[in-house]
């Protein structure tokens, strides 16, 4: 019998349903945390969140800072083409598009995205989880019109 080429950094007895969000923006707060729940159908402790930093250097290759985020992360390969995970992009769009990129690069498709909106009338600021975006089911239902 072969060995198994590649290999998850997580442990076997973790939940198989277990959601990563991979956190590019500021922190998700309990509130969040439950609305993403409540889209997912998960519970919270099928949950992890992983928040990665994302400042960026002008002075340097946006890629190139890209690819330093996704190395950052601590999925495998193999988790990355396996695992449930939702990313929340981080809010500079050019930084979150070439995210996108290098992410697609790795996982052979596109994420699900975290959609993060502003709540309105509110004296503090504050956002709130409007949904979850499967980037792949949106490309694949739209890729046929190339050819209208």
């Amino acid at each position: 019998m072969t060995e198994r080429m590649y290999q998850s950094v997580f442990a076997a007895d973790e939940p198989a349903d277990l959601i990563r969000i991979i956190n590019f923006a500021h922190p998700i707060n309990d509130a969040q945390l439950e609305q993403i729940t409540s889209l997912t159908s998960k519970t919270i402790s099928r949950m992890q969140v992983i928040d990665i930093p994302a400042q960026i250097n002008w002075e340097r290759p946006l890629a190139e800072q890209a690819l330093e985020l996704l190395q950052s992360v601590p999925l495998s390969p193999y988790d990355w083409q396996t695992k449930q995970i939702i990313i929340n992009p981080p809010g500079l769009a050019p930084l979150a598009s070439t995210l996108l990129a290098v992410i697609h690069g790795i996982m052979g498709h596109f994420p699900a995205l975290l959609v993060v909106r502003p709540v309105h009338d509110t004296a503090v600021p504050q956002f709130e989880v409007a949904g979850v975006l499967n980037l792949q089911y949106l490309r694949d239902n739209v890729r046929p019109q190339r050819n209208a």
